[in-house]
């Protein structure tokens, strides 16, 4: 028993100590936030301007997304790790979070 009257503290152990090699997460921590809706589930990054240095087709509004330009990268989040271009889109923020609501076309 502790002093104090509390309860006594367990003592662990570090992996790195009893000798466990770290391995590297499949995808960097907080880099995407996962997302659900009823268009399935996605992982999300927001690209800064000073980080978009080319021009993307924004999928929402079939217009340009500019360079310097912050706007979201998404791709399904049942992609395998390092999900080529080929499956990620780039959207304006607006055309991300009005995409329900939008009609077929």
């Amino acid at each position: 028993m502790v002093e104090d009257g509390g309860v006594p503290r367990r003592r662990t152990v570090s992996r790195r100590r009893a000798g466990a090699t770290a391995t590297a997460p499949t995808r960097p921590v907080g880099w995407a936030t996962g997302e659900s809706a009823a268009d399935g589930e996605w992982l999300v990054r927001a690209v800064p301007g000073a980080a978009a240095l080319k021009p993307y087709r924004c999928p929402g509004c079939d217009q340009l997304i500019p360079p310097g330009t912050a706007h979201v990268v998404a791709w399904p989040a049942d992609a395998p790790p390092g999900v080529g271009p080929a499956e990620r889109r780039h959207w304006h923020r607006s055309c991300w979070r009005a995409r329900a609501n939008r009609r077929p076309r």
